[in-house]
């Protein structure tokens, strides 16, 4: 009988051990368990997940069952471990002594440290299944659960630290960016490059992208109307800027296809230009792109020119540009320079003083400031204080620059060495 009574504690005792480490591993569960991605499969329709996301949203009555219950079945297994010494060893302090050094070390490793290590790995996969029993433990122990987690509340009201569920939720800008990067085996690496530069949208200005004032290809009134028709015939945009004399003053926009049904019923003429042009559309330089997004909507409108705090047109914005800032160059019509931007043999390209530093360091991965001057000459003049004469070279944020030719106080080619890598840094 006593042999038997024995069995039956230590059959008990390791029931007991196995319950902690399920209350264990639950715990870890509940808590590493990816909230976004329960919400995903609750709403294709996994009862579990959505259980464990009801649980998740009163933190205080999910750990109050899971602590109440966990410690219950510690204190039981301890308490066995204490009758079953006596029962062998009598009231003997030394075996009591190693009892207590025995049970903590099993709970430590069988129902602690094993479980919750278990239960963080496979935290998505177990909180669906998890949820079940804790649900219904719930139900049953409620009174017990409220009648703690009432002493709990008001000992955090005293102390100012209750918690606000709703912040808990929430996703700052940088930890969003953080779950994209991380993201790379669910998420293709086009689509994850998308999302990112979605969120540099608002950090981005409509002069980080705009073409510049003397790239914009413009016509003059003024000209004569061979000049102009030739230069029409020739573009390749089909907006065009036009001014009448003073260069300082775009006076509308020409949409060529309007034009094109115009010279079909009519002569082609300047007057009859003028009666085809829109009205220009001014955009702020400091204009955040996400918002210039918004405006072109409200407005109905492509194409804006960029102006400074006296009015002076910068440049020239289009929705092609915001589009191509999220999504990278796409096949057009237009002779893209940067088609033909890559590094030769020698380690070296040839680019225009023009160029966006933006798209410098995206097609030859570099590291040029962006927060200053907007084109690589501006940035060459900016660092050297100066209008260099040809062959002078620099060093910009580790990257090497040679001016090639300089014309109208401006650096018109340069060349650009690759950056050499530092062997302390690999």
């Amino acid at each position: 009988m006593t042999d038997l009574t024995l069995t039956l504690q230590f059959v008990a005792l390791v029931v007991l051990l196995t319950l902690s480490g399920c209350f264990s591993m639950s715990e870890t569960v509940m808590m590493a368990a990816n909230r976004y991605r329960l919400r995903a499969l609750a709403s294709q329709g996994n009862r579990g997940a959505g259980l464990a996301l009801d649980l998740l949203a009163r933190t205080d009555r999910l750990l109050g069952v899971i602590l109440l219950f966990n410690n219950l079945v510690n204190t039981g297994a301890a308490t066995l471990v204490s009758v079953i010494t006596l029962e062998l060893f009598g009231n003997e302090s030394w075996a009591l002594g190693i009892a207590t050094l025995l049970v903590t070390f099993a709970i430590l490793v069988f129902s602690e440290i094993t479980p919750k290590v278990i239960g963080a790995n496979h935290a998505d996969r177990l909180a669906p299944f998890v949820a079940y029993p804790l649900t219904g433990l719930l139900r049953a122990s409620y009174f017990a659960v409220w009648f703690i987690n009432l002493f709990s509340r008001g000992l955090l009201n005293l102390m100012r630290l209750q918690p606000k569920e709703e912040a808990q939720s929430a996703l700052s800008v940088e930890e969003l960016r953080a779950m994209v990067i991380d993201s790379g085996q669910y998420i293709p690496h086009k689509h994850r490059s998308m999302l990112l530069n979605l969120f540099d949208l608002e950090s981005i200005t409509v002069e980080d992208v705009m073409t510049p004032r003397g790239a914009i290809e413009s016509i003059d009134l003024s000209d004569p109307e061979d000049v102009v028709r030739r230069q029409i015939a020739t573009s390749f945009h089909t907006r065009l800027a036009v001014y009448d004399g003073d260069s300082e003053h775009v006076i509308g926009v020409l949409h060529q296809r309007k034009l094109l049904g115009s010279t079909l019923e009519d002569d082609f003429s300047v007057e009859r230009i003028r009666e085809l042009l829109a009205r220009p559309y001014f955009v702020p330089s400091d204009t955040p792109l996400y918002s210039q997004i918004q405006f072109f909507q409200e407005n109905q409108q492509r194409l804006g020119f960029v102006v400074d705090e006296y009015g002076e047109i910068l440049g020239l914005i289009t929705l092609e540009d915001i589009i191509e800032e999220l999504i990278g160059k796409f096949t057009t019509s237009t002779p893209d320079v940067g088609d033909r931007m890559h590094w030769g043999e020698d380690g070296s390209v040839l680019v225009d003083g023009t160029s966006n530093l933006r798209e410098l360091n995206r097609r030859l991965e570099l590291a040029l400031p962006t927060d200053g001057p907007k084109t690589l000459n501006g940035l060459i003049l900016e660092h050297l204080q100066d209008i260099p004469e040809t062959g002078v070279s620099m060093k910009i944020a580790d990257t090497p620059i040679e001016v090639v030719q300089t014309q109208d106080r401006m650096v018109r080619t340069a060349r650009i060495f690759r950056p050499l890598i530092d062997d302390t840094e690999q």
